[in-house]
C-alpha cells in the first residue's frame, strides 16, 4: 500500500486508518495493528512538522509492506536532512517504544528524510 498527502495534520488521522487497515490485512491482530496505527500517526506528525517549519509544500510519501518477515511502514518527508537531528525526542523514544525497529535514513538529492517502521 502506497499513499501522499498534502503536510497538514488534517490528513495525519486518515493515513493513521489506512495504515491500521494495511496491518490487518497483512494478518496483524488487536495491540499490534493499535501499535501501527500510533507509530504511523506519530511518524507522519514529525515530518509534516518539519514540511511545515520549513513552508514545503510537497507531499508526504507513506509506504505499508507485508511481502517479508512482519509489517514494515516507511514515512518519508522532503524536509532538509539537518533538520532530521531536531527530531522531538520524545516522539522518538514513543515510537522506539510500538515498533520492533526503528530507523532513519536522510538524503540529500532530493532532501529528505525516511523514518522506517519495523512491526514483528
Amino acid at each position: 500500500m502506497r499513499v501522499s498527502f498534502t503536510p497538514a495534520p488534517a490528513h495525519v488521522r486518515t493515513v493513521r486508518l489506512v495504515a491500521g487497515a494495511a496491518a490487518q490485512q497483512a494478518g496483524l491482530k488487536g495491540e499490534a495493528v493499535d501499535e501501527v496505527r500510533f507509530a504511523v500517526g506519530e511518524a507522519c506528525a514529525q515530518a509534516v512538522a518539519r514540511h511545515q517549519r520549513h513552508d514545503l509544500r510537497e507531499r508526504v510519501l507513506v509506504e505499508c509492506d507485508s511481502s517479508g518477515a512482519g509489517f514494515t511502514v516507511r514515512v518519508s518527508d522532503r524536509a532538509p536532512v539537518d533538520d532530521a537531528a531536531n527530531s522531538d525526542p520524545v516522539a522518538m523514544a514513543l515510537l522506539s517504544g510500538l515498533v520492533s525497529d526503528l530507523r532513519m535514513t536522510s538524503t540529500v538529492d532530493p532532501p529528505g528524510t525516511t523514518v522506517h517502521l519495523y512491526f514483528r
